[in-house]
């Protein structure tokens, strides 16, 4: 197919007026058109489209297995992937397979570098996922989740959740 139209910044092509037009919002960062409810503003016309399913609660993308619905196909493609455990993003270095190319990037940054983004005051440690509030409690022995049933105090929620589990058995 030609493309007569050559955006004059970074050289693509493209073979309509009005594709041309609409790529150069990328680099203007153009954004003509906005959402009537928050404002929000979007250089294509088919994203605010699908923006405003937000609003409407509109999900016209259905799990076939369990009903889930989604606002965009490309979270349906993904959400299938739980049921049928695909996992088509390989790690080069060990071999781990990953659902989602994110996954995969978030191991090799966290797994494979020296990279430690999160340092902590308190205690000069360094770590590679983001700094969460329990890891603070190991400092400040803060224990936020208690038992009504005998007072016991968990610094941890998923500790909190099994021991409530102990008094319903």
């Amino acid at each position: 197919m030609e493309s007569p139209y050559g955006c004059s910044i970074c050289s693509k092509a493209f073979p309509q007026k009005q594709h041309l037009k609409e790529h150069l919002r990328t680099h203007t960062k153009e954004k003509p058109y906005a959402c009537d409810v928050c404002s929000k503003a979007f250089s294509h016309q088919k994203n605010l489209k699908i923006h405003l399913r937000i609003h409407t609660k509109e999900k016209p993308y259905a799990c076939d297995i369990c009903s889930k619905a989604f606002t965009q196909k490309p979270h349906l493609k993904y959400h299938l992937r739980t049921h049928t455990k695909e996992k088509p993003y390989t790690c080069d270095i060990c071999r781990k397979t990953f659902s989602y190319q994110q996954s995969l990037k978030l191991h090799f940054r966290r797994t494979h570098t020296k990279e430690k983004q999160y340092a902590y005051d308190t205690c000069d440690k360094t770590f590679s996922q983001t700094p969460l509030q329990s890891r603070l409690r190991t400092h400040t022995k803060e224990k936020p989740y208690s038992c009504d049933i005998c007072s016991k105090a968990f610094s941890l929620q998923g500790n909190f959740t099994r021991h409530l589990r102990r008094h319903t058995k």
